[in-house]
């Protein structure tokens, strides 16, 4: 036997018949062609998986004393910073350590809502139709969604929000119309804002009380943060006189690597005290978890990234 013999492929006992080519179109005969139907195979859908979307009457009785809701907006106008991230793990945190947590997603991507596993597509009503439709956003909340955290999702409806909202009336008052509602049922409101200084996001300065801001460890960390700030001046003079920075979060920090040791250095000389002294690692765990449609705490709880978020959220409860 040849050296090569052995990794022939063994001739299958029944071949199928090779069907015949035409050599040309004149010697098809299309009148007496077999035409084969096939039936599409049914779409199989795993229910086992998915989340039941519940409303709010169906919320876990609160067994502790809310006091003073604090509601913040985590913004940043620069795109993949980690506001989303940040706003579910921080929220889920929280709710881990027994406080009473309302996430609002305010960005048409609506990340906020598919990382805690809300099927987007059964939800009826979302913050769209609160800003918009004047639904209560009782009607809207989701409860549950994790211990201690209820949402109010979003979909993408909310992308044309920005352009309707123009010729509304107090139109840069209509979530903080809504979240109002919510002050003493819950510890900690936090708005999950789109990377934008448009409608929604003003309307989230105008609803919030603070500002979260995380700031990426990479080059150009800074750029754009002196226009948030300008915002967040102009409408603290006009629109909402109590609006200031809550903390300043480093997040896809790398101790490792010079760039986020110098980018952490420049935040915390220009931002002081306000900066949290926890820092976010950059990790594959925190990226792979909202394709589960679970928070951190929940995916990996003893890995470094659900360590971090648990140490942010006691700095956020000793702030007050």
């Amino acid at each position: 036997m040849g050296l090569l013999d052995g990794l022939k492929r063994e001739k299958p006992e029944e071949e199928a018949p090779v069907p015949s080519v035409a050599s040309s179109p004149d010697d098809f005969d299309v009148e007496n062609a077999e035409v084969l139907v096939r039936e599409p195979a049914p779409m199989v859908v795993d229910q086992a998986d998915k989340k039941p979307i519940k409303s709010y009457k169906d919320k876990a009785p609160v067994r502790h004393v809310v006091g003073q809701t604090k509601v913040a907006a985590i913004i940043n106008q620069k795109g993949g910073v980690g506001k989303s991230t940040t706003a579910i793990n921080l929220s889920a945190a929280l709710g881990a350590m027994g406080k009473q947590v309302l996430l609002v997603d305010l960005d048409p991507q609506g990340n906020s809502s598919s990382g805690l596993g809300i099927e987007k597509a059964n939800v009826e009503n979302c913050i769209y139709d609160v800003l918009l439709n004047d639904v209560p956003i009782e009607e809207v909340i989701i409860p549950d969604v994790c211990p201690g955290l209820d949402v109010a999702p979003a979909t993408i409806n909310l992308a044309g929000a920005e352009v309707e909202l123009v010729s509304e009336m107090a139109r840069e008052n209509r979530l903080k119309d809504a979240v109002g509602t919510m002050r003493g049922k819950y510890d900690f409101i936090f708005i999950d804002c789109p990377p934008s200084l448009g409608l929604l996001t003003v309307n989230a300065l105008v609803a919030a009380d603070k500002l979260l801001i995380p700031i990426q460890c990479e080059f150009y960390a800074l750029e754009g943060v002196t226009k948030l700030l300008d915002s967040m001046k102009r409408v603290k003079t006009r629109l909402n006189p109590t609006l200031d920075i809550y903390g300043v979060l480093l997040t896809m920090y790398d101790g490792r690597t010079n760039l986020s040791l110098q980018v952490a250095e420049e935040v915390r000389n220009y931002f002081g005290r306000a900066v949290f002294k926890t820092e976010i690692p950059r990790t594959v765990k925190l990226s792979e978890a909202p394709s589960f449609g679970q928070p951190i705490t929940e995916y990996e709880p003893k890995g470094k990234g659900a360590i971090a978020y648990i140490e942010l959220a006691k700095e956020v409860i000793s702030r007050g």
